[in-house]
């Protein structure tokens, strides 16, 4: 069995493949694209990081950072909800995951998508809570500042390899479901389309890693300042 033909055959025609994969591209896919160049505001500093990463105000006493009710709508409906629909999707997937007849390169992006997924799954747990839940408790502002965040990738290595790993897995995932999207939509149903998306698949996974591990890298840089409390 073909490589093109493996993919194609349980996936297209369904809504729920359809619905999964549109939401794994926009928004989610374009949001993470963003997200991810925003965080190369690292290499400028503080004041430039903070004004794309959080809300702000400029006080009397200086910067605050402020909860914006219509950006949390926003990212909830944009962001939250789709991803939610997308994880349930594809927790329904890897229940349903078996051998099959791929070469050796489409047997392997098929493994890796899986075990990606699941390591994302941790990622943006440890992320959300890190960057929101737990400053949200613990700290006035509601954000993890750019110090605690740039010291922390600096001097604590857990925080660092779990961010190049969580960064190398999701754009690793979104490029490679952007090539398997064009399967289940009929876009790659010749074997000249299937080259060219599988081009443009690495390219975009190549981009989208320069860039986040360009972003880990700012914040690396940015911590050599910071002092670790004890």
């Amino acid at each position: 069995m073909s490589e093109a033909l493996a993919q194609t055959t349980p996936t297209r025609g369904g809504f729920l493949p359809r619905l999964g994969s549109v939401l794994a591209i926009a928004p989610l896919g374009v949001w993470v694209a963003w997200h991810l160049w925003e965080n190369l505001y690292a290499w400028r500093g503080d004041a430039a990081w903070s004004e794309r990463a959080v809300d702000t105000v400029v006080t009397a006493e200086g910067r605050a950072y402020v909860g914006n009710p219509l950006s949390a709508a926003l990212v909830s409906a944009v962001v939250f909800a789709p991803l939610l629909i997308h994880v349930a999707w594809g927790l329904r997937r890897l229940s349903m995951a078996k051998p099959n007849g791929y070469r050796f390169f489409g047997n392997a992006k098929y493994v890796l998508q899986r075990l990606s997924a699941l390591g994302l799954l941790g990622f943006i747990a440890a992320h959300v809570y890190l960057a929101r839940i737990g400053p949200g408790l613990h700290s006035p502002t509601g954000h993890e500042s750019f110090e605690d965040l740039a010291g922390h990738m600096r001097h604590h290595l857990p925080t660092l390899v779990v961010y190049l790993l969580g960064v190398l897995g999701t754009t690793f995932h979104l490029a490679n479901g952007v090539y398997t999207a064009s399967f289940i939509h009929g876009i790659a149903a010749s074997p000249r389309a299937q080259r060219r998306m599988q081009a443009v698949s690495v390219a975009l996974f190549v981009v989208l890693l320069g860039v986040g591990w360009g972003a880990v890298a700012g914040l690396y840089v940015a911590g050599a300042p910071y002092i670790p409390p004890g």
